[in-house]
């Protein structure tokens, strides 16, 4: 089709750029997600480094999207075979992926927070790279980006604030990218988890007009905001190298906002403040029915006062194992049980397993019992489709899976507006 956006996805985990952007119907399960646009991915990578039994989010897309849908490899070493000729990749209209984020991620203390130094961080230059390789056999090839990642990513690392995301946006000015970027709360926007995200989209040889763009570009258009009171400039080194030495350094603020555009290497941020009146999902509204809750989700009598230890607040004197080093530990209390009536917290990795924690979610049964949440739940709280990684996967396989997710309906709204500048421009 003349109109056709071929998609690759890297990184793919269980297909939610997929699902968001492709839609998704099966009758025989009841599902029906309508398509963001003439998305088609060609195209798929997951890899989780480690033995053949960590490859679960691989076969779940396998599953749900067929044999050989999805390439279960080092991404690296397929981009060595594609850049000797000796691998076909298919030359696509797209590149999505959320690139993992552990380096970044809230979940971990600030001093393990490496950045784009990172293990897992350097995971960015397989998509610069894929970026490079596809430009490199058409400039026709990859006009269009979209990538998410933890909105930390603004302001790591702690050292040298945004240096991280200077690199990326340099990365994608080098090769001729204009790009938006949102943290979006898909909370604030009616989905039923509170998650913030850092998207980035990112389109190549556009010329915009920054300041129109920033209210009014692909992403603002599918997640609306206020007219911001306060807007900012910030030029982006040309030299890659230059940025990761100099960017910012002993700066104690990022200068890159919630919100923000590039066209070149000069940008302009602000922060946000949402505009949505429409209808809000809670936590409730995807609770399964209790019949259909297993044993061993609920939380068992003699573990409780466990339970509340761990989520109450807390101001006690420790002592470092190591070092014999004693300090005062403090934290506040979190809910618990969970509140139904509102978005649930940020589903985490963790949130398998029958094991009290201070960050797995609990919800009161109506018969008063407490319980964790089921990985159908988890599912939905994604916006993935009731039991979408049934597909043979332990509890705790699952729960890891949703906490790498994103929320489907997020690359659903910012599809819809690619897909319209796409068919204004054709």
């Amino acid at each position: 089709m003349d109109d056709e956006i071929t998609v690759a996805e890297l990184f793919a985990g269980v297909g939610g750029f997929r699902l968001g952007l492709e839609g998704y119907s099966d009758s025989e399960n009841g599902w029906d997600l309508p398509k963001a646009g003439p998305f088609r991915t060609v195209w798929a990578n997951q890899w989780e480094p480690g033995s053949d039994k960590r490859q679960f989010a691989a076969r779940c897309y396998e599953a749900r999207f067929g044999k050989g849908s999805v390439v279960n490899e080092d991404i690296e070493a397929v981009l060595n075979e594609y850049d000797a000729g000796e691998r076909r990749i298919p030359d696509v209209d797209m590149v999505v992926g959320g690139f993992p984020c552990q380096d970044y991620s809230v979940a971990r203390p600030l001093s393990q927070a490496a950045g784009i130094e990172g293990k897992k961080g350097v995971l960015w230059w397989d998509i610069y790279r894929f970026l490079r390789l596809q430009l490199a056999k058409s400039e026709n090839n990859a006009k269009y980006c979209l990538f998410e990642n933890v909105d930390r990513l603004l302001k790591s690392p702690a050292k040298q604030r945004g240096r991280d995301f200077a690199i990326i946006l340099s990365c994608l000015a080098s090769l001729g990218y204009s790009v938006e970027w949102r943290v979006i709360n898909s909370a604030e926007y009616g989905f039923p988890q509170r998650r913030k995200r850092v998207y980035i989209y990112a389109e190549r040889g556009a010329d915009w007009d920054l300041e129109e763009r920033l209210t009014g570009g692909v992403i603002a258009r599918a997640f609306p905001i206020e007219e911001p009171e306060a807007v900012w400039s910030v030029t982006i080194p040309e030299d890659i190298y230059e940025t990761s030495q100099s960017f910012n350094l002993g700066g104690k603020l990022s200068p890159f906002a919630d919100a923000g555009v590039m066209v070149g290497h000069n940008a302009l941020t602000c922060r946000v403040v949402e505009a949505y009146e429409g209808e809000r999902s809670t936590l409730g509204d995807v609770l399964v029915p209790e019949e259909e809750v297993s044993e061993e989700f609920f939380v068992p009598e003699s573990q409780i006062s466990k339970w509340e230890y761990l989520k109450g607040s807390k101001s006690e004197e420790r002592v470092n194992k190591t070092t014999g080093f004693s300090y005062r530990y403090s934290e506040g209390a979190m809910s618990f049980p969970d509140a139904t009536d509102r978005p649930s917290r940020t589903i985490l990795t963790g949130e398998g397993g029958r094991g009290a924690s201070r960050f797995k979610h609990v919800v009161k049964c109506p018969d008063g019992r407490l319980r964790r949440l089921v990985p159908d739940e988890l599912d939905q709280l994604q916006c993935f489709p009731k039991g979408w990684t049934n597909t043979g996967m332990t509890d705790g396989q699952r729960a890891f899976c949703m906490g790498n997710a994103l929320v489907v309906g997020i690359p659903y709204r910012i599809g819809k507006e690619i897909a319209a500048e796409h068919h204004s421009c054709n």
